[in-house]
């Protein structure tokens, strides 16, 4: 993870120099905002709640109409669950990094673009508040509510999204959907398997995120 962050700083630091004095539309982008995660899974019956992702990317022209964005947003995303007894659901939380490389078609340049690409989500476990963790959850009585924080940690999504704005500030409205098995951890432990009625654990995620951006 820290050489991740290194070498990613290293290169929009230098990326950032090359093109500041040429002023065209390779700019590194400040951004902030605001998460939305759900999770998709037969078995439990998530409710999504708001996190939040920050970061920084760098974008830049590519052929024609098309544009490229690289860049690195830190995540905290979360969704809850009712517990088997009790009116409070309880929070899972998910602190993340994610690497992006999409692709973006320039509808009206500087003002409205499409965007696709992949995104690699590097995470660690759920977090739970410690009054919860003995807690047994509705959807499978006999796992506590921390018998499912040791998710999967690197997780592949793709993003698809609109961007729309002026040439430096710039609003971001995307989503992203996890392809692989988010609590495939999960199966690795034949006690949580025999608890859960030797039923293989699955599930993915969808992320939608509004962020705000500023280039430099």
């Amino acid at each position: 993870m820290k050489k991740i962050i290194c070498l990613l700083t290293i290169f929009i630091s230098l990326s950032a120099t090359a093109q500041y004095g040429k002023r065209d539309s390779n700019r590194i982008g400040l951004s902030g905002g605001i998460t939305q995660m759900s999770l998709f899974s037969d078995q439990f019956n998530a409710k999504p709640e708001l996190g939040w992702t920050a970061g920084f990317s760098l974008r830049g022209n590519y052929y024609n109409d098309w544009q490229m964005a690289f860049g690195m947003h830190f995540t905290e995303s979360n969704f809850s669950l009712e517990p088997l007894v009790g009116q409070d659901d309880i929070k899972y939380k998910l602190s993340g990094v994610q690497v992006f490389l999409t692709g973006s078609y320039m509808v009206i340049e500087h003002h409205l673009s499409l965007e696709i690409g992949p995104v690699l989500q590097v995470n660690g476990k759920l977090s739970i508040d410690e009054k919860d963790k003995l807690k047994l959850l509705k959807d499978s009585p006999l796992l506590t509510a921390n018998d499912i924080v040791d998710v999967t940690k690197i997780n592949g999504n793709i993003y698809a999204g609109i961007t729309a704005g002026i040439e430096n500030v710039r609003l971001h409205v995307a989503y992203q959907y996890g392809i692989n098995n988010f609590m495939n951890n999960l199966n690795k432990k034949d006690d949580l398997k025999t608890l859960n009625g030797n039923q293989k654990f699955k599930a993915n995620y969808g992320i939608l995120s509004g962020m705000i951006t500023i280039y430099l």
